[in-house]
């Protein structure tokens, strides 16, 4: 993508929230999850058939779930998955961003900012208290990005240290 093309795309990117119903959406929504899941930040490995099968009636049957979708043009050029849960201290909703994901032509270009644009809206009309994400310490160029919008470590007492992100497998 030439510099124009770029400065172009991060001026035409339109984002909508994604309908489950919509089969455009959807596989939007599958096709993004694939180029994620492929990149070395989403493991490197193709999304089996099962999961790509799975992917949107899961989200569907999900109430907690919402999914975006940012074009640029016809073309599906990045993807964010958000869940709604609740924060407890907060005693307000929270959304996390389950899954966020610019295709590669298009890091850079301001794609990623017009989702997080719309992400914030959704959580105002929420009335949330905050919005959360996990990212790979060795993903910098994600990392410089939502610290420019204001995003940083989980710290309730900097002597206890920052919160890590576990999981265990089943």
């Amino acid at each position: 993508m030439t510099a124009t093309a770029s400065l172009k795309a991060a001026s035409s990117a339109t984002v909508v929230r994604a309908d489950y119903a919509n089969a455009d959406h959807a596989a939007a929504i599958v096709q993004m999850l694939r180029v994620y899941a492929m990149d070395p930040m989403g493991g490197g490995e193709d999304l089996s058939p099962q999961v790509q099968a799975a992917l949107v009636p899961g989200l569907a049957a999900t109430p907690a779930a919402s999914s975006l979708l940012a074009y640029v043009g016809d073309e599906v050029a990045g993807l964010a998955n958000l869940m709604m849960t609740f924060s407890s201290f907060g005693g307000k909703p929270l959304i996390n961003i389950h899954d966020i994901v610019v295709a590669k032509g298009y890091r850079g270009t301001g794609v990623g900012r017009a989702l997080f644009a719309e992400i914030e809206t959704i959580a105002q009309e929420a009335g949330a208290c905050k919005v959360t994400l996990e990212v790979l310490e060795g993903n910098a160029p994600a990392k410089a990005l939502y610290a420019s919008l204001g995003y940083g470590d989980y710290v309730l007492d900097p002597e206890m240290g920052k919160a890590l992100f576990w999981q265990k497998r089943l």
